[in-house]
């Protein structure tokens, strides 16, 4: 089935934590859990999913950003400590988009990296193609293949 086409909203806002990473060179982007993903030296740190910002944060400030008003927690149930959605209300002005995005970049050097998978083994005689893995490097907005990305923009209001 392909891929269901990223929304202008989720364009924008990746071009904007992809301009506030431009300055780091050790950025990977990915799909995962239905997200767009940005890795930072090898982690996961930062990522997209129609409107929200999806924010790695220390485990134990758990319970201080679970009581914060617009976020709530990748996973209720507790499985994974840290990580967090934030909604439009939350990252609306620059200072809460810079506190956001510093908090999970101040993170991300103690956070653990997840073990690299093992790509599958193709089978002699086999017709399906391997699985696709690695980072995304297409310099182009992810659903907008041969259009460039533009080189102003701002999730403000104010800077339309």
């Amino acid at each position: 089935m392909p891929a269901r086409p990223l929304s202008d909203e989720t364009l924008h806002l990746i071009d904007a934590v992809r301009a506030a990473l431009a300055h780091r060179a050790d950025v990977d982007e990915r799909t995962m859990f239905g997200c767009w993903c940005f890795f930072v030296d090898g982690k996961l740190c930062i990522g997209v999913k129609g409107g929200d910002l999806l924010v790695r944060l220390p485990p134990g400030r758990h319970a201080e950003f679970q009581e914060m008003q617009n976020t709530r927690e990748l996973s209720p149930g507790g499985g994974m400590q840290g990580y967090f959605w934030v909604e439009p209300n939350g990252y609306a002005t620059r200072e809460q988009w810079a506190s956001w995005m510093s908090e999970a970049l101040a993170y991300n050097p103690l956070a653990k990296a997840s073990p690299r998978r093992r790509k599958p083994v193709r089978q002699q005689g086999s017709t399906a193609p391997p699985a696709r893995s690695g980072p995304v490097t297409s310099r182009h907005a992810p659903g907008t293949a041969g259009t460039p990305l533009r080189q102003r923009h701002s999730i403000f209001e104010d800077d339309s």
